[in-house]
């Protein structure tokens, strides 16, 4: 596996490079000490991982997991960092950002997490997983249906097709859909089922 390890501390980036390089089945085929630099290094090299740090002076990672996919680039990027934070672990996931470890993770969780990456895996440390719940379960997200789209929630959530829930509202069929998918991108689901399981979760359902 080739792997291109971003860090803007020399020591740092140096010591994942080295402790990666002496892994048999990974190379370091490439090191970067910004975001922009770990684009151009991507788009290069082929790499199938970016080891990528998120806070760094020359461009931070964040941006450099988005340009990497609005690219098109084949790498997936795994972030290795000191930050935990909820606006640094949601905004990197929500950037592409196929993985997420600390950086006191041990050598050996580190090697695994990145064979994972590659293999198109989804790899966080647990109190990243932990964050990462709690912003799925936080009053913010079941605060982002407008009233009508909760009432769209309920009604479905009661086992009603669309044309009956148009009814029931006094619209159209057409207004119940855009309703629909509106709930859908809102609470991450892709079907009628999934969006009353969030309801359930988010608590808009009781």
């Amino acid at each position: 596996m080739r792997i291109v390890v971003v860090d803007d501390h020399p020591v740092v980036r140096d010591g994942v490079a080295a402790m990666l390089s002496s892994t048999p089945d990974l190379e370091v085929v490439g090191q970067a000490a910004s975001g922009p630099e770990a684009v151009d290094l991507a788009a290069a090299l082929d790499p199938d991982v970016v080891v990528m740090d998120l806070r760094m002076p020359g461009g931070s990672g964040v941006d450099a997991v988005r340009a990497m996919g609005r690219r098109g680039l084949r790498a997936a990027a795994l972030v290795l960092t000191t930050y935990d934070t909820d606006s640094d672990t949601v905004a990197a996931i929500e950037a592409g950002a196929a993985g997420y470890l600390l950086k006191d993770s041990p050598p050996e969780t580190l090697v695994a997490a990145v064979r994972a990456t590659a293999a198109g895996e989804t790899v966080l440390s647990p109190s990243v997983a932990s964050r990462l719940a709690s912003h799925v379960r936080s009053p913010a997200r079941t605060a982002s249906l407008s009233a009508r789209e909760r009432e769209v929630l309920v009604l479905v959530a009661r086992g009603m097709a669309n044309r009956t829930i148009a009814k029931e509202l006094f619209v159209s069929e057409a207004t119940v859909k855009t309703h629909l998918s509106h709930v859908f991108d809102k609470l991450g689901a892709s079907d009628r089922a999934a969006a009353v399981a969030a309801g359930y979760e988010l608590g808009i359902l009781g």
